[in-house]
């Protein structure tokens, strides 16, 4: 059995709570391969994970989504996969690993034209924005959008892809160097959510009509702001809580904000079947392989620094799509 290293907790609480760790590997099991990883896509949800804000599975858990890597090993059964072949996933949990194996129904395969570390930093940020901007609420010439985190990894993404489809693309952000990145990745008009009140912003761009939806991942700081930037019948997508839980929210808001719709989507629930896996990653390679889409690798941390990137990202230092490098 090999051995090989990864970050784990064993309780919940601030970046100190991360360990490094040497873990037993075995040969892969049927419908697994063994993978060493390239890259580790770092991501809010690795944080929900390590506060408890999300529960863990079992203690102590090897936290992370999202990496990609090359195949070193195939277990009995499995056919779709081979040695060599180059793999991303962003739905299996243990990524924050030199090596590991999975499941092969993670996986997919990764496109020549796209390096493995442009994979690994885009998975989970690119096809949440593929599944918020063509299933959650159907984006298209005449739609306008508002999109929080507008400079994030998901954000990035999704402003250059709305755009594409033919929106008018608003976004916030929480500072001048950040408004002037998004405003670089498709958005017509980012505002800065610390010196104005993007509420009456929107308001204003759109001529007092508002937007068709406003997708958030901020949560807290900016409900119930969020549904007042809607116009007649909009939808509110919250899809994080990057401030902490939305508060005090009722049903009754919605009809009194011009009878709005509201959902709590996640990725893992568009992607549960491999296929829907497969076609979610495949739209999104090839809207970047198209260049119509520009994958911002902005940081990069030895994995061993993990404590380091999640200090970071919690404040709001990063921008655009954050890598370990195991």
């Amino acid at each position: 059995m090999a051995k090989t290293q990864a970050v784990s907790f064993r309780m919940t609480g601030g970046p100190e709570v991360l360990e490094h760790i040497d873990i037993n590997l075995p040969p892969p099991g049927a419908g697994e391969v063994q993978i060493k990883h390239a890259a580790i896509g770092l991501n809010f949800i690795d944080i929900y994970f390590r506060t408890g804000l999300y529960k863990a599975p079992h203690l102590p858990f090897v936290t992370g989504k999202e990496a990609a890597g090359t195949v070193t090993a195939v277990g009995p059964g499995v056919e779709d996969f081979k040695i060599g072949d180059r793999v991303a996933y962003a739905g299996s949990d243990g990524a924050y690993s030199v090596e590991r194996n999975i499941e092969t129904k993670h996986l997919v395969k990764v496109p020549d034209g796209i390096p493995l570390e442009t994979a690994a930093s885009m998975m989970l940020k690119g096809m949440t924005a593929q599944y918020l901007l063509n299933r959650t609420y159907k984006v298209g010439p005449g739609t306008a959008v508002l999109f929080h985190a507008a400079a994030g990894g998901v954000g990035l993404i999704a402003g250059q892809w709305a755009k594409a489809l033919g929106a008018t693309v608003i976004g916030t952000a929480g500072s001048d160097s950040k408004v002037r990145f998004a405003l670089e990745h498709g958005y017509d008009h980012v505002i800065n959510y610390n010196t104005e009140n993007f509420a009456e912003r929107v308001r204003e761009i759109t001529g007092g009509a508002g937007v068709h939806v406003v997708y958030d991942s901020i949560g807290r700081d900016t409900f119930p702001q969020s549904l007042d930037c809607l116009r007649r019948l909009g939808m509110f997508v919250s899809f994080g809580q990057s401030s902490g839980p939305i508060e005090n929210f009722t049903l009754a808001m919605l009809a009194q904000k011009g009878s709005l719709f509201a959902t709590r989507p996640t990725l893992f629930t568009y992607i549960a079947t491999h296929e829907e896996l497969t076609n979610c990653a495949n739209a999104l390679f090839d809207v970047v392989l198209s260049n119509k889409v520009r994958i911002s690798i902005n940081q990069t941390y030895p994995l061993r620094d993990v404590g380091r990137a999640h200090m970071d990202l919690e404040s709001r230092k990063t921008t655009g799509t954050t890598l370990l490098i195991p």
